[in-house]
């Protein structure tokens, strides 16, 4: 199998960002679950999402990274500064837990076919990579503990404690927010 690459979504690379995003429709999430309040994202107007993608993707600082394999676009991981997810600031139940300027990690999205061929854990790797050449201090993350049980991707976007252990995140402390019914643990890694 080739090497999968990891490459931050920038403006020139809008194109594969629309091809990840697109089946979704336009009231998908287009990465804007977190970035918005919980009554900006349930208002928004059809096809804002990609709107908003596009100008976050064209105005810095890259709201995602892409994975490709054999140069086709096959996955996403949406990270930005904790601050400007407007949601995570305002969140009763992921909480933050110091003033350092953290970014976090919201989601991860596979295309299917790709699935279970450690396109997930390379966005992770890669976004490691790209918070230490960029100087950012931390990386948080809400995933969830599968407790070695099959989730549903649909509950399995916000990723696996397991993942994030091995890329060096320490378990800071369970939150009270759930996907799938499992508590989603604050993970930090310091860089």
């Amino acid at each position: 199998m080739n090497p999968i690459t990891i490459a931050p979504a920038t403006k020139d690379r809008w194109p594969d960002v629309r091809a990840l995003f697109e089946g979704h429709g336009e009231r998908g999430c287009w990465c804007q679950y977190w970035r918005q309040s919980s009554s900006a994202y349930s208002n928004a107007a059809s096809g804002s999402g990609e709107k908003n993608l596009r100008k976050q993707v064209g105005n810095g600082p890259s709201p995602g990274l892409i994975a490709y394999l054999d140069k086709k676009p096959v996955g996403w991981l949406g990270f930005w500064p904790r601050t400007q997810m407007e949601r995570l600031v305002r969140s009763r139940t992921i909480p933050c837990i110091d003033a350092k300027p953290v970014w976090s990690i919201v989601c991860f999205m596979v295309r299917v076919g790709y699935r279970r061929q450690g396109v997930a854990n390379a966005l992770l790797i890669g976004a490691v990579d790209f918070a230490r050449e960029s100087g950012i201090p931390a990386l948080e993350a809400y995933p969830i503990d599968s407790e070695n049980r099959r989730v549903d991707v649909t509950f399995g976007y916000v990723g696996f404690t397991s993942m994030f252990e091995s890329a060096g995140f320490r378990r800071i402390a369970e939150t009270s927010a759930k996907s799938a019914g499992r508590p989603r643990v604050l993970m930090r890694l310091e860089l």
